[in-house]
């Protein structure tokens, strides 16, 4: 690590938060000499909800390695193949009022297949097959562009006689995302810069019955790379000592995007120090995290930390703090 003292940036640091593993890398000097030998990594911020009595939706976060598809497991078997740009899929054909475990694995160009996600849960609802009322069309969407490569969009509840189960996200005509019945909003990532986009909005019941579409919200992307909608908010940062030595304390609010935020890299005086990747169950409210930077008081610093977006791109990076070593909090 050129210019930088090897105990200020440790090349690899494990620590244990709680029940998930945080890796952090230096990210400065030195190269992977693997090759590309390795196989993907596993895939993170695996999720699944139900979509009606009879279909699951599965997203994960793409893998930072270059993927030809990914693989879709209910149980131990291989239900769906999906290529490597894609990081959601639907799974049908299956029983009502049942519970469903899914893994994910990634596989590279060279047929490399990489290890499974963590397992994931998902329980259909109860069917009713003399269902036959669709719901409500969804009201209100209202969206707007989230710098270059986002959209938000938003809309009011549907109605039906059983109840609403999920919604799903159109592109044009093709449906690109799926959400919760008790949710009213969701965030579209991996879009174009500069691009024009038309979005509508159908709401499903256990039966599988669809509503027709809610009215056509259309949008264009900025050209450049503004992403503040994307990036963490309500960061703090602060010093702390222990044991002659001073760490700084950062602690964040994850970006609200549909996924989960698994990976973030943390920006120290103008320079891109290190990578934390969550391994377990990642924070969805309020993320906390302590590095060392050295011992002697008064030194100021300048941070602030981005988060990696479940479709693989980097989210903004929040404002910028500064703190001296030392001071107080």
């Amino acid at each position: 690590m050129r210019g930088v003292p090897p105990a200020v940036f440790p090349r690899r640091l494990l620590v244990l938060l709680g029940i998930s593993l945080l890796v952090v890398s230096c990210r400065w000097g030195g190269s992977d000499d693997t090759g590309g030998e390795r196989p993907p990594g596993a895939p993170t911020g695996v999720t699944a909800e139900a979509g009606s009595a009879t279909s699951v939706h599965v997203m994960w976060n793409t893998v930072a390695t270059e993927v030809s598809h990914y693989e879709v497991y209910r149980g131990t078997t291989k239900v769906k193949e999906v290529p490597g740009s894609e990081h959601m899929v639907d799974v049908p054909r299956l029983r009502p009022a049942t519970t469903y475990v899914f893994t994910v694995r990634a596989r590279d160009a060279d047929g490399r297949l990489g290890p499974r996600s963590r397992e994931v849960r998902a329980t259909t609802p109860g069917a009713d097959t003399a269902d036959g009322t669709a719901p409500t069309r969804p009201a209100e969407l209202r969206g707007r562009a989230v710098g270059s490569g986002a959209a938000q969009l938003s809309w009011s509840a549907s109605t039906d006689d059983r109840g609403v189960v999920s919604y799903d996200v159109y592109q044009g005509g093709t449906k690109i995302h799926s959400v919760g019945g008790n949710q009213r909003a969701a965030v579209v990532t991996g879009l174009r810069p500069g691009t024009r986009y038309a979005f509508t909005v159908r709401a499903r019941d256990a039966a599988d019955n669809l509503s027709p579409p809610g009215a056509t919200v259309r949008l264009a992307t900025t050209g450049g790379a503004d992403g503040r909608a994307t990036a963490p908010t309500g960061f703090r940062a602060g010093s702390e000592r222990s044991d002659g030595a001073h760490h700084l304390v950062l602690d964040w609010v994850p970006p609200r995007v549909d996924g989960v935020i698994t990976t973030y890299e943390v920006r120290l005086d103008g320079r891109v120090a290190t990578s934390l990747v969550y391994g377990g169950d990642a924070p969805r409210d309020r993320a906390t995290y302590r590095f060392y930077v050295g011992r002697e008081a008064g030194v100021t610093h300048r941070v602030r930390i981005r988060a990696m977006l479940p479709d693989g791109t980097w989210g903004g990076w929040s404002a910028e703090r500064t703190v001296t070593t030392g001071a107080r909090r």
